[in-house]
């Protein structure tokens, strides 16, 4: 099983860099950031290989790329620092990965902006699991698993008190980041990134405005607008278009209910109470 090879087998360098966010939380966008940071003096904004290359085939998923091709594959020749990403709770992680001092950065997103946008995208991808009958699970149906914490990596509250209390102890290691805020000011946050995984911009880079030219190549509109997003795959058969649908903050209400809302509302006072994790809903 390729989560079980993952446990046994990675070897985390200090100097490694894993994103790790539940599915469709800005685990695209993040990646996009994170290589154009990371790799900013290897490629100028306007040769970045993101003008003609998904950022999934950029930054891999251990679990989803290259655990489910070999049980032990060779990660050697993987540039440095090296960047993963992984939809895997932190609790699942290797110990080597645990122990390591490698950067860590996680980002979380409305749990319901966060369905919606993973619904619309198992659809597009006919990734949903069926039922008997080969019936497509209603949207009810699918908002009562979600409720009940049946996902493919365990309880999104779960996930994300994980990578909280992570971050808690280790903020040096881990680093939380929510989705609005990066929408909100996205120079911050970019800034942020680079002081964290220890690239921080330097005054000419930020007098030159790189900073903002970073932010604008990784925007939800350039990228999607760029030709490789609009046809092609990833990771076998996932639509490279179906990762760029609005981006939006609050367009779950476009889907659900104000009573949906109120359970949600409910559901996370309850289990993240006790925590001083505050989710913008």
């Amino acid at each position: 099983h390729p989560l079980l090879c993952f446990q046994r087998n990675f070897k985390a360098l200090d100097t490694d860099v894993l994103l790790a966010s539940v599915p469709k939380s800005g685990t695209t966008w993040l990646k996009a950031l994170l290589f154009s940071i990371v790799n900013r003096v290897r490629f100028s904004v306007d040769q970045s290989p993101l003008l003609a290359t998904n950022p999934h085939r950029l930054v891999f998923s251990l679990e989803c790329f290259y655990y489910a091709k070999h049980d032990n594959p060779d990660l050697g020749n993987v540039a440095q620092p090296r960047l993963f990403s992984t939809h895997l709770p932190h609790q699942a992680l290797p110990s080597s990965l645990i122990e390591s001092n490698c950067k860590i950065l996680y980002v979380c997103r409305n749990p319901l902006d966060q369905f919606v946008s993973e619904r619309q995208f198992l659809l597009k991808n006919r990734l949903w699991p069926d039922k008997p009958y080969g019936e497509v699970l209603s949207f009810d149906e699918a908002f009562d698993m979600f409720c009940d914490g049946v996902q493919a990596f365990g309880p999104f509250w779960d996930h994300l008190l994980g990578y909280w209390n992570a971050s808690l102890e280790n903020p040096d290691r881990v680093l939380f980041l929510k989705y609005e805020d990066m929408k909100r000011d996205p120079l911050l946050k970019v800034k942020k990134i680079a002081e964290f995984i220890g690239l921080p911009f330097t005054e000419e880079e930020e007098k030159a405005g790189l900073v903002g030219d970073i932010s604008r190549l990784c925007s939800f509109k350039k990228l999607k607008d760029l030709e490789i997003n609009k046809n092609g795959v990833h990771y076998g058969s996932v639509k490279n278009n179906s990762l760029f649908r609005k981006g939006d903050i609050g367009d779950w209400q476009n889907y659900l209910t104000p009573a949906m809302a109120e359970q949600m509302k409910t559901i996370l006072e309850a289990k993240l109470s006790g925590s001083s994790l505050i989710l913008d809903i």
